[in-house]
């Protein structure tokens, strides 16, 4: 009897054993199942994630009258009508504020024609504001004037900066909530990537590089718009870095508005791109266009021409 019940027993455990391995296979599959998903994030979750990151402040800068000697590597568009120019910054800033935020704008420098674009100049994130060292020779002065403006919203404590021999340009950087991606280019340079991600590690803060091969900046072909959705054109499509994201993407002959920003809920799209503004109204955001044709022709987008941040003050 005892090798019969031993026998019985052993027909029980492995049953069991089965089933324990069924449930924890199905439990599995469910997961993979639910990964496997589409990425994107409902309405109610999107609204929890970007109340936790909301900027409450923008700073911009006036465009000055030698915006028509901008850097472009686009000539065949022409020069910059500045008076057009300036309607255009004026209904930037109107778009801006539309979206809750405080605006800082700062008067023009006619020393420097890009210097409408402050973008570049500095990165500023949740804890330290990390000022930057430009490329671009002419452009490379421009943080001077900045560092004083980013001392009335951080403590000189939680201001970093970014030193010769390394460069890096705002335009390079994106934002992924605590993690920041660097493009590698002719304006960023691989010691000014090291500088960078050591200062934001020092705050808690991670970042990664991202090699750029046919655009000027990182964020002219790739940008956040929260809620794990991302715009992306041209090189950026197959990007391994961004393979985790729900990627939108932006149609070839429309690619310099892969360049919209975030704000607080809202997306502003270059205005003159309805493919754009339709996918991203598709993906559910509110839409708010913004002309931006005078800044195009000297390498500018929307992003460039903001900082967009919280005070630490």
């Amino acid at each position: 009897m005892s090798g019969v019940y031993s026998a019985k027993k052993r027909q029980k455990r492995k049953r069991r054993d089965s089933k324990g391995r069924q449930d924890r296979k199905d439990r599995k599959e469910s997961k993979d199942s639910k990964d496997n998903k589409d990425r994107r994030v409902s309405p109610q979750q999107g609204r929890a994630e970007w109340r936790k990151i909301m900027f409450k402040n923008v700073i911009v800068k006036r465009p000055c009258s030698k915006i028509t000697e901008g850097i472009t590597s686009a000539p065949e568009l022409g020069k910059p009508d500045y008076e057009l120019a300036l309607k255009q910054h004026d209904a930037y800033i109107e778009a801006l504020k539309s979206c809750g935020v405080e605006v800082t704008v700062l008067d023009a420098d006619e020393n420097f024609p890009d210097s409408c674009f402050v973008e570049d100049t500095a990165v500023l994130t949740r804890k330290c504001a990390i000022i930057t060292n430009p490329g671009a020779a002419s452009r490379n002065k421009e943080v001077e004037a900045m560092i004083p403006v980013i001392k009335k919203f951080f403590p000189e404590d939680c201001i970093e900066y970014i030193k010769a021999p390394g460069t890096l340009e705002g335009g390079d950087v994106m934002m992924v909530g605590d993690h920041f991606y660097v493009g590698r280019s002719a304006r960023t340079n691989e010691e000014g990537i090291r500088q960078f991600i050591a200062i934001l590690e020092k705050y808690g803060l991670t970042g990664s590089e991202v090699p750029l091969e046919k655009v000027l900046h990182l964020k002219t072909g790739v940008n956040y718009i929260e809620n794990n959705n991302m715009l992306v054109s041209g090189e950026f499509v197959d990007k391994p870095d961004f393979a985790k994201y729900n990627k939108y993407v932006i149609p070839e002959d429309e690619a310099y508005a892969a360049n919209c920003i975030w704000m607080n809920g809202k997306v502003i799209v270059p205005d003159h791109f309805p493919k754009v503004a339709q996918i991203v109204k598709d993906a559910g955001y509110e839409v708010i266009l913004v002309d931006t044709s005078e800044y195009r022709k000297i390498d500018g987008g929307l992003s460039c021409l903001s900082l967009r941040f919280t005070s630490l003050l």
